[in-house]
């Protein structure tokens, strides 16, 4: 039989020991001696976290806070900068999100961040994981988190033959029962960090695991095995074609994508929608060459496929153009930085 105490205590020790170290962390020791991190840093490494690598994350989240230091320095930012400053980081409904959520905690809220996990819920663009995280990490309160990680852990833990996702509401219980009412702030970066370096999806290092008399995947052999999952659909594949046309001044033709749906908010190249068929869409009437190779990319839910269109546009042509000095390849989301990247190759010869 388990002591939900003993549990608890047990990865509490192996965190203050093992702690990783993050740019929006605060470490146990300082914990300990009074140091609370700040909310604005926690709920912004969350929200860029959400299907994010930490390693993916540490540059956007050191850049955002050194150009906007405070959540009254990011709500009173220009979204296109905001836009610019996430790109590459993807799933751009994020930043979008975290523009809003800003704006709201600084107008309504005085620029603090609520400490009640109910107020936190009603924020844009904060779910049940992130309030949980943002009151647990930032608030010290006993409010259990359930990521990708955790849901591992636990079904390793338990051996939980529901697969994912209909698990995650068991997952969530058991989640709950071992979150302690001392330092559940600790507890729930160190449940986080034991799946992330421990409990990992392959190969996971049970022989140093701080649980692991306690797993019954272990005991059972079968550890690896968990969460069971349900099989997912295959990807669709889309198509679609990218104009990247640049004027004779070296300006290049862009159009902003609409704020709401894939990419919303963010610069790219102009094109007709995406689908199951590419289709032609010129934005200005000229001769436009198309390229040999194809860009391809994988989203979410779909593969893209974008045949390339290059083009040198008059002066006299009408659009979004931004000047060739102004014009960053960095400000594109990833799929846009790609087509460019490809047609720049045959533009400068």
């Amino acid at each position: 039989m388990r002591d939900i105490a003993d549990l608890s205590a047990e990865l509490l020790e192996w965190y203050d020991a093992n702690a990783r170290e993050m740019p929006w962390r605060t470490a146990p020791h300082a914990r300990k001696n009074g140091v609370m991190p700040d909310p604005y840093h926690i709920w912004m490494s969350e929200i860029m976290l959400q299907q994010t690598t930490v390693a993916a994350v540490k540059e956007y989240f050191l850049k955002f806070t050194r150009l906007w230091p405070t959540v009254q320095d990011l709500a009173n930012a220009a979204d296109e900068d905001v836009m610019a400053a996430w790109a590459g980081l993807g799933y751009y409904a994020r930043a979008r999100n975290l523009l809003k959520c800003a704006r709201v905690v600084v107008a309504d809220h005085g620029g603090t961040f609520p400490n009640d996990h109910a107020a936190l819920l009603k924020l844009p663009g904060i779910g049940p994981y992130t309030a949980a995280a943002v009151s647990s990490i930032a608030f010290d309160q006993a409010q259990a988190v359930l990521d990708g990680n955790v849901e591992r852990v636990m079904s390793r833990l338990y051996r939980v033959d529901t697969p994912l996702p209909a698990a995650k509401p068991e997952l969530m219980d058991l989640a709950s029962a071992l979150t302690p009412d001392l330092r559940p702030g600790d507890y729930a970066q160190a449940v986080m960090d034991l799946g992330a370096t421990i409990c990992t999806p392959k190969s996971p290092a049970c022989g140093i695991c701080p649980w692991m008399k306690h797993c019954d995947g272990r005991k059972a052999g079968d550890q690896a095995d968990y969460p069971k999952k349900t099989p997912k659909k295959p990807k669709p594949t889309r198509h679609g074609i990218a104009y990247v046309g640049q004027r004779e001044d070296g300006a290049f033709l862009l159009e902003r994508r609409p704020e709401k749906g894939l990419l919303g908010g963010m610069l790219g190249w102009p094109g007709a929608e995406w689908g199951d068929v590419a289709q032609e869409a010129p934005p200005a009437d000229t001769n436009w060459t198309p390229l040999n190779e194809d860009v391809r990319h994988t989203f979410t839910h779909f593969h893209l496929i974008l045949q390339i269109r290059v083009a040198q546009l008059p002066m006299d042509c009408p659009g979004l153009f931004i000047a060739k000095q102004d014009f960053s390849p960095s400000d594109l989301p990833t799929v846009m930085r790609k087509c460019f990247n490809l047609a720049k190759t045959y533009m400068s010869h």
